[in-house]
């Protein structure tokens, strides 16, 4: 069972490349990705907090995470521009054992049912920060949306 101590150790800015993939199987569209952890409540929550941009377009994103270590339950909040409009999705999900969070949280599809969103946030290979994002289709299959890539700034 993981904790949120490898979120806390990412507390501070981030730099790095946004990758959106629009079809699994097209090209990505890249851009600069800035990224910024801070703690919340004295260290109960994290919050993540990343600008982007979309076809040159500015795009901003926050994901606050919470974490019942005697559960493993962990939740996530995500808003963002580009996605969310003026919704909040609630995400729950888990903390793995290398400190990755893995989060679920679901959005309208009109006019079919109803989607799933992944996100995980972790620490890639290098010590940098990754954020991932997946749609699921009402089937359960995954397809990579969005792979962004930090370091320290």
């Amino acid at each position: 069972m993981g904790s949120l101590g490898t979120l806390l150790a990412c507390v501070g800015e981030w730099r790095g490349v946004n990758r959106l993939y629009e079809t699994a199987d097209g090209p990505a569209d890249e851009s600069d990705s800035q990224v910024r952890v801070s703690l919340v409540l004295g260290g109960r929550f994290v919050r993540i907090d990343q600008r982007w941009a979309r076809e040159g377009v500015a795009q901003e994103g926050s994901l606050l995470i919470g974490h019942d270590p005697q559960a493993n339950v962990a939740t996530g909040h995500w808003v963002d521009t580009f996605h969310m409009g003026r919704n909040v999705m609630a995400c729950t999900g888990d903390v793995r054992d290398d400190g990755t969070v893995d989060l679920r949280g679901g959005y309208a599809a009109p006019p079919g049912p109803d989607w799933g969103w992944r996100i995980t946030v972790g620490r890639d290979e290098e010590g940098g920060l990754e954020i991932a994002m997946y749609n699921v289709d009402p089937d359960g299959n995954e397809a990579l949306a969005v792979r962004a890539t930090h370091v320290r700034a």
